[in-house]
């Protein structure tokens, strides 16, 4: 299993998470219908694609809303370049 978003970007929405008292428990961590969606567990390297993942201390809408930031996201690159030929957007 490749490094998820919450293992890299520390977000504190896992289960039992500090943040999640605020924002709840991230859906890329629980969505299992994104489960090994670019070699992650859940949604975890396909965070872009969920509506509600945190992005700079903010709760981020649709994909259509927030594909721009994602883009921009240290993450996601990181994730485009392991993914080569094989990444899924």
């Amino acid at each position: 299993m490749k490094t998820n978003c919450w293992e890299v970007k520390k977000c504190g929405r896992q289960q039992n998470g500090i943040k999640t008292g605020e924002f709840g428990i991230c859906l890329a961590r629980s969505e299992t219908s994104y489960n090994g969606k670019n070699g992650g567990k859940n949604g975890g390297r396909y965070c872009w694609k969920i509506a509600g993942t945190l992005c700079g201390g903010e709760v981020q809408g649709s994909f259509a809303r927030k594909v721009g930031n994602c883009m921009a996201c240290d993450f996601f690159k990181q994730v485009r370049k392991e993914e080569g030929k094989e990444f899924q957007l």
